[in-house]
C-alpha cells in the first residue's frame, strides 16, 4: 500500500541525496550532483573546512566519485577524517518517506602531517584509524533523506506548528542520532542539507493483505547512544542511570484513512554490573556495591517516566544462581520506585527453548495494565483518536533473545487490538488466522531481532524460531549452536577493539593531545602472548597422545606421557587463572 508523504514535510529542508566526490593532491571537494554550487572542500594538509567558492573546481580532478552522503568528520592526533557513505539500499518507508541503509562506507584521510609527527603519534594515529575502519563492518545504520526518523509517530504528531520545517538534524532526538558526534564541524559551517542523522537499530516493513483491506507494518528500533556498545563491555547502568542496548522499537500500523503506533522499550537492568570476559564460556557476574544505586535506578525510570509515562518493568531474567541474584537486587530497588510496576517472570523456567505459547502465563498477570496502557492512534487529517499512556519496559540479561520473543508476542496482541478497533477483525479473530500474512509479521520480528543482536553481541540473535516459527526447529537450534560460539569467540578476542571504536566514534572518548596516549597507558598486547599459550596447548597435547600411542611399546614413554600432560595442564592452569589477561578489552574508556 503506497502511503502519500504528510503534508508537514518540506522541500526547502530535504536532503542531497546523491552527491559528486572530487579528489585533489591537496583537498577532497563534496558537493551536490543537483546543485553543483553548492558544497564544500577539505584541505588534505589540515583537515579544515571551507565553503565552496567559484574557482575551487577549476583545475580538473584526478578522480572523480558519486557517494550518497556524510556521516561526518573526526580528528584525531594529527589528522582529520571524513567518513562517506560509498553505496546505499532502500529498505522502505517511514509515514511515506524513503529510508536507506548504509551497505558501505569509506574513509578520507586529511593527514599530509602524519609525515612529520613522531613515533609514538604515528602508533596512536594507525590505531584509532584502524577503529575508524570498524565503522564499515557495523551493522543497522539507517537514515532518510526526507525527514527525521529518530521520533517516533505520537511524538511527530505533538510537535510544535513549524517543527517539521526546521533543518532534519535539529528535528532529531540527539539520544538517537548515532553519528551526532561526528557532525559538530558540518553543523558549525551551517551545512544543512549535508546533515544526515543515522540511526542505529533496525528498519523493517511488510505488506499485509488482511480480508478486504491491505495494510503496511513497519518496525523502527532506534539505539540510544549515550552507553553505546558491546555485549560485555557495557553491561547495566551508568551513574547517570542510562543503560546499555537500550532501545525503543515501534510498530507503525498503517491502514486506510488510520496510523497506529505502538512503542516498546528495552534496556539493560539498571544497576551497576559487570561481566567480564575471562575465557571462561559463562564469565562471573558481580553486582557492583555503590552508593548511588538508589539514585541510578530513581533517575532511569524518572527520565522514562516523563518521556513515556506510567512503566510496566517485566524481568525475564532466571531466578536462581548469579543471574537471580542480579534479579533479587533489580526487585529490591524497585520497590521504592513510583509510577513503576514491576513484573518478574522467568522466562526460562516457564518458557524452556519452546514453549512459547506459556507466554500467555505473563500475559495474564499483565493484561489488564497492557491494555489501558493502549496505543496512539491518528487519522490522515491528524486528529488524534487514542493515545498510548504507558509502556512496557523489558529486559533479560543481554536484552536480545527472551526480550525479542517476549516483545514479538505483546506487538501480535496490540496489533490485534488494532485491527478489532476499527472493523478490520471481529472481537474473536486475531492475525495468528491469516497463515501467510502471519508469517511475515513473524519474520519481521525475526530479521529485527537479529540485526539488534549483530550490533550488541555480534551474532544472530537466539530463539529467533520462537519468533519466526513459535516452535524451535533443529535447523535452528544447530543455528543457535553456532551462535552461541560466535558469540564466545567475538566477546573474548575482538570485542575490545570494537568497544573503542563506538566510544570513538561516539565521543565517549575524544582525542586530546593533553591526554597520554592510551597505548602507552595500556600497553599490554593479549594477542602477542595468545598464539604462543595456544601453541604450546595444542603442542602439549599433541606430544601427550603420540607418546600414548607409543607407550606400549616403550615404557620410557610413559614417563614422558605424564611429563608432557603435565606441562599442557599446566599451561592451561595459568591461561585459566589469567583469563581476562589474553582477551581483547578496550584501551580509552572505563566501564562506567
Amino acid at each position: 500500500m503506497e502511503i502519500e508523504p504528510s503534508s508537514d514535510s518540506s522541500e526547502r529542508f530535504k536532503l542531497y541525496d546523491e552527491l559528486e566526490l572530487h579528489e585533489f593532491q591537496d583537498k577532497f571537494v563534496i558537493k551536490s550532483h543537483q546543485c553543483p554550487d553548492q558544497g564544500f572542500w577539505i584541505s588534505r594538509r589540515d583537515g579544515n573546512i571551507n565553503l565552496l567558492d567559484g574557482d575551487t573546481c577549476s583545475e580538473s580532478s584526478s578522480t572523480k566519485s558519486t557517494i550518497y552522503g556524510l556521516i561526518g568528520t573526526i580528528r584525531l592526533v594529527v589528522g582529520t577524517y571524513a567518513i562517506v557513505i560509498t553505496s546505499r539500499k532502500e529498505v522502505g518507508r517511514f509515514l511515506g518517506f524513503p529510508v536507506y541503509r548504509v551497505m558501505s562506507i569509506r574513509v578520507l584521510a586529511c593527514n599530509e602531517a602524519l609525515k612529520f609527527s613522531t613515533i609514538q603519534e604515528k602508533r596512536d594515529e594507525a590505531y584509532f584509524m584502524n577503529l575508524l575502519k570498524e565503522v564499515g563492518s557495523m551493522p543497522g545504520l539507517y537514515y532518510s533523506y526526507e525527514t527525521d526518523i529518530t521520533l517516533n509517530l505520537e511524538r511527530r504528531s505533538k510537535l510544535v506548528e513549524g517543527w517539521m520545517n526546521k533543518p532534519i538534524w535539529k528535528q532529531a532526538d540527539p539520544r538517537y542520532v548515532w553519528n551526532k558526534h561526528l557532525l559538530e564541524e558540518l553543523i558549525e559551517f551551517k551545512l544543512d542539507r549535508f546533515i544526515i542523522p543515522l540511526v542505529q537499530g533496525s528498519f523493517q516493513a511488510a505488506e499485509l493483505k488482511l480480508k478486504d483491506s491491505c495494510a503496511t507494518v513497519t518496525l523502527v528500533s532506534r539505539r540510544c547512544t549515550r552507553r553505546l556498545g558491546t555485549r560485555m563491555w557495557r553491561r547495566g547502568a551508568n551513574l547517570e542511570g542510562d543503560t546499555a542496548n537500550f532501545i525503543e522499537t515501534e510498530q507503525l500500523l498503517e491502514i486506510g484513512e488510520f496510523r497506529f503506533s505502538f512503542l516498546q522499550i528495552r534496556g539493560s537492568i539498571p544497576l551497576l554490573w559487570e561481566q567480564i570476559v575471562d575465557l571462561s564460556y559463562k564469565p562471573h557476574l558481580r553486582i557492583i556495591s555503590h552508593e548511588q544505586t538508589p539514585n541510578i535506578v530513581e533517575r532511569h525510570f524518572h527520565d522514562l517516566f516523563k518521556r513515556y509515562g506510567e512503566i510496566m518493568a517485566v524481568d525475564l531474567t532466571d531466578k536462581h544462581g548469579e543471574e537471580g541474584q542480579l534479579s533479587a537486587a533489580y526487585a529490591a530497588e524497585m520497590q521504592s520506585q513510583q509510577n513503576v510496576r514491576y513484573v518478574p517472570f522467568d522466562f526460562h523456567h516457564h518458557c524452556g527453548s519452546s514453549n512459547f505459547d506459556n507466554l500467555k502465563i505473563l500475559y495474564d498477570q499483565i493484561s489488564e495494565d497492557f491494555e489501558k496502557q493502549r496505543y496512539f492512534m491518528i487519522d490522515r487529517e491528524g486528529n488524534i483518536s487514542e493515545e498510548q499512556r504507558g509502556i512496557i519496559r523489558a529486559n533479560c540479561i543481554d536484552s536480545l533473545d527472551r526480550t525479542n520473543v517476549t516483545q514479538s508476542y505483546l506487538a501480535q496482541k496490540s496489533l490485534n487490538l488494532q485491527l478489532q478497533r476499527i472493523g478490520v477483525f471481529t472481537c474473536s479473530e486475531c492475525i495468528s488466522m491469516f497463515g501467510e500474512e502471519y508469517g511475515k509479521f513473524r519474520t519481521l520480528w525475526a530479521e529485527q531481532g537479529d540485526e539488534i543482536s549483530l550490533e550488541y553481541a555480534g551474532t544472530h540473535a537466539l530463539k529467533g524460531d520462537l519468533v519466526r516459527y513459535g516452535k524451535q526447529t533443529i535447523t535452528g537450534i544447530i543455528k543457535d549452536g553456532m551462535s552461541a560460539l560466535s558469540r564466545y569467540y567475538l566477546n573474548n578476542f575482538h570485542d575490545g577493539i570494537r568497544q573503542d571504536a563506538l566510544d570513538l566514534i561516539s565521543g565517549h572518548y575524544t582525542v586530546s593531545g593533553n591526554v597520554p596516549s592510551p597505548l602507552q597507558i595500556n600497553s599490554f598486547e593479549p594477542f602477542s602472548y595468545l598464539p604462543v599459550a595456544s601453541a604450546l596447548v595444542i603442542g602439549g597435547l599433541t606430544a601427550t597422545t603420540f607418546t600414548l600411542q607409543q607407550a606400549g611399546r616403550n615404557a620410557q614413554h610413559y614417563v614422558t606421557s605424564v611429563f608432557c600432560a603435565g606441562i599442557t595442564a599446566g599451561v592451561m592452569a595459568i591461561i585459566k587463572s589469567n583469563g581476562r589477561q589474553f582477551c581483547s578489552r578496550p584501551r580509552l574508556c572505563g566501564l562506567l
